[in-house]
């Protein structure tokens, strides 16, 4: 009996034994797989049932004031190679080249780079995607080729305000403009995930709810006051001019004085910022804010409006204007190198007389000068939220010397960029209030709700409001009987002044022969001012005076834009022959004074395709006159000066008549004129 309890109580201890001795090899088989082998087991594990994955959220959007999309993101697909992983490489290049528009050379150099993760072809189209992955599927190089996902910017309008914009490099990297400056805001999110995957690395299990095409929570959408309507106004008329002047560039800018807001900013030459590596890198600049030049008479806006604060001068106030004046032994001259004689101010505004300002210039002194040159914004960045601006040139006043002070009043001898210009002229359309200028109207945040939102910012106040008021007078002069006629718009009134300036020698001293830079900026309607305008022509071929090739080009934007924005006419119209007068410089000879007449609505005349002269009409007989477009009470007072009467059918504007335009009829003669809004 006791061997029989001794038999069981060894076999139990021998029982208890073998279990202890097999809970100990498996808790160190367990501890050998966990702590030793662990990392290495499950990333082995990690690459059989799935993989990491990274998801990119598209870049943000920039948009125009009006939402018009400007830069949009998609996501695409880019092909990579794992060379660790390529068995056949030579085949794997003949496969490859044809569909990725490669060299097999190419495809080799890549592979033989060596490591897991090589790039063959970024940012795919579509159609590319599908034909490698078939491929791929085809020839069971899953192990070898990948995608992954990544952002492409587009840049739907093509040429369209691309020197503002900018453009986006690889690893989603804003280079230029808006897309440099404001980078941190709308480059996008890379997030990593792990998926589950089959054989054909499809997601299973709840790999298959992982968000693709996630937007991203940091990525924002830029809204700028661009107006793209008026940006496409524009740069067509850019187009036009560059055609007919053959210039070395061209830049404008147009700004809503009120606000600050850049509702324009154009280049030429510019560039497609889809095919941006096609262009010289020259043509990516902004010269609007990166380039800076003399800005000559334009300049005269600022010495005049020192002048009338400081008490200097006032618009009646008389001068001998001899032609020239010699200042530390530099003579000085008008534009034409003749003498006006007895002359106001107001004629030297308008006439743009250089040894008036000089003298003026000489009056006000060299601190008094630079210092409302600075009042004005001159000398220092605005602060717009554009990379890369320049501040300008200014000189110490304590080192000018005459000659310095009488050449900075007529806008030579300093540099300024064309957004200072603008901005101080918008100064004067503004009562004399100089305001921060910007481009950028809202940040969203990826949600639609308001990250950030710009407001009118103001700088300081230039001049009086009294001053302002008689120099927006002078310059609404150089505009109706001046130099800058040839920018006048029909039924509008606009203020400004027309610029020449010779260009500077950029491998020596002085200025060089033949070269010059034209320009024009001016605001209007003079009575609210909605549109301050400048127009920069670099090295024009053939005629190189503001007022006749600069200022052209600024009547033609400003007339469409006066009917973009509906702003009603306000009465001031001039005569076809008087606008057609080829004046240069501050040439006002053989010009008449405006008419004043009160209309609704006035655009230009479209020509017949035959003219009949007053000798081939009879008293009896009249011309029909063409009411496209003319209001009710326009069209009422075309019949009536030639002796026609109407009869009005709708409101809004003329789109048919009865007897086309251009037709001989008997005085007394009803027209039938349908109207629509």
């Amino acid at each position: 009996m006791n061997n029989n309890r001794k038999k069981v109580q060894q076999r139990i201890i021998r029982l208890v034994i073998v279990m202890l001795a097999g809970i100990l090899i498996v808790m160190f088989r367990y501890g050998w797989l966990q702590l030793v082998q662990g990392s290495e087991l499950s990333e082995r594990m990690r690459y059989q049932v799935g993989q990491d994955y990274l998801v990119q959220s598209p870049r943000g959007a920039i948009v125009d004031r009006n939402g018009r999309e400007l830069a949009v993101s998609t996501m695409t697909k880019s092909l990579f190679v794992d060379p660790n992983h390529v068995d056949n490489p030579e085949q794997l290049a003949k496969d490859l080249a044809p569909l990725v528009d490669k060299t097999e050379e190419e495809i080799l150099n890549y592979i033989n780079i060596g490591g897991g993760f090589v790039w063959i072809k970024r940012r795919m189209e579509q159609s590319e995607y599908e034909a490698i992955r078939a491929m791929i599927r085809e020839k069971n190089y899953i192990s070898c080729l990948g995608f992954r996902d990544e952002a492409k910017r587009y840049y739907p309008n093509d040429v369209l305000a691309a020197n503002l914009l900018g453009f986006v490099g690889t690893d989603d990297k804003g280079l230029e403009g808006i897309e440099q400056a404001l980078d941190k805001y709308i480059k996008g999110e890379v997030t990593e995930s792990f998926l589950y995957t089959d054989s054909h690395d499809n997601p299973i299990l709840e790999s298959i709810f992982v968000r693709h095409g996630y937007q991203g929570d940091r990525c924002k959408t830029i809204q700028l006051t661009i107006d793209s309507a008026i940006q496409f106004i524009v740069e067509q008329e850019l187009d036009r001019a560059m055609a007919e002047n053959n210039p070395l560039a061209i830049t404008c800018i147009a700004m809503d004085p009120k606000t600050g807001e850049i509702l324009a900013m154009a280049n030429r030459p510019s560039y497609n910022p889809n095919k941006f590596l096609d262009y010289d890198e020259m043509m990516w600049k902004n010269r609007a804010v990166t380039s800076i030049y003399e800005p000559g008479s334009t300049f005269k806006v600022i010495t005049a409006g020192a002048a009338l604060q400081e008490g200097i001068v006032s618009p009646n106030q008389t001068f001998v204007d001899p032609g020239y004046v010699t200042v530390s032994g530099k003579r000085i001259q008008n534009w034409n190198g003749a003498s006006f004689g007895v002359v106001t101010f107001a004629d030297v505004v308008k006439q743009s007389l250089n040894t008036g300002f000089a003298l003026i210039g000489l009056d006000l002194g060299a601190e008094r000068l630079t210092k409302y040159a600075k009042i004005f914004g001159f000398g220092e960045p605005t602060g717009i939220e554009l990379p890369g601006e320049e501040a300008g040139i200014l000189y110490n006043p304590n080192e000018m010397v005459d000659s310095d002070i009488a050449t900075m009043a007529i806008g030579q001898s300093i540099a300024v960029t064309p957004l200072q210009l603008v901005t101080a002229v918008s100064a004067v359309a503004n009562d004399g209030i100089l305001l921060k200028p910007h481009i950028v109207k809202s940040i969203k945040n990826a949600n639609g709700s308001t990250y950030s939102e710009t407001h009118v910012e103001e700088v300081r106040r230039t001049i009086d409001s009294a001053t302002d008021k008689t120099l927006v007078g002078l310059l609404e002069q150089v505009v109706a009987a001046g130099g800058g006629r040839k920018a006048a718009v029909r039924g509008y009134r606009i203020a400004g002044k027309t610029g020449t300036a010779q260009k500077i020698n950029e491998y020596g001293t002085g200025y060089t022969e033949g070269l010059y830079i034209a320009s024009f900026c001016g605001f209007g309607p003079v009575e609210n001012p909605r549109v301050t305008l400048l127009v920069v022509i670099d090295e024009p071929s053939g005629s190189f005076y503001g007022g006749q090739i600069a200022a052209p080009v600024a009547g033609r934007i400003f007339s469409q834009i006066f009917r973009y924005m509906r702003i009603e006419p306000s009465g001031a119209i001039f005569d076809d022959e008087e606008l057609a007068d080829d004046v240069g410089e501050g040439d006002s000879s053989g010009m008449t004074a405006i008419k004043q007449v009160e209309v609704e609505e006035v655009v230009d005349d479209t020509a017949t395709d035959e003219e009949i002269t007053a000798e081939e009409v009879s008293q009896d007989v009249a011309v029909v006159p063409n009411f496209a477009r003319k209001s009710i009470r326009e069209s009422a007072r075309l019949a009536s000066e030639v002796g026609l009467t109407f009869e009005a059918q709708g409101s809004g504007f003329a789109v048919e008549q009865s007897i086309e335009a251009g037709a001989v009829v008997d005085k007394g003669t009803t027209i039938k004129i349908t109207f629509s809004p």
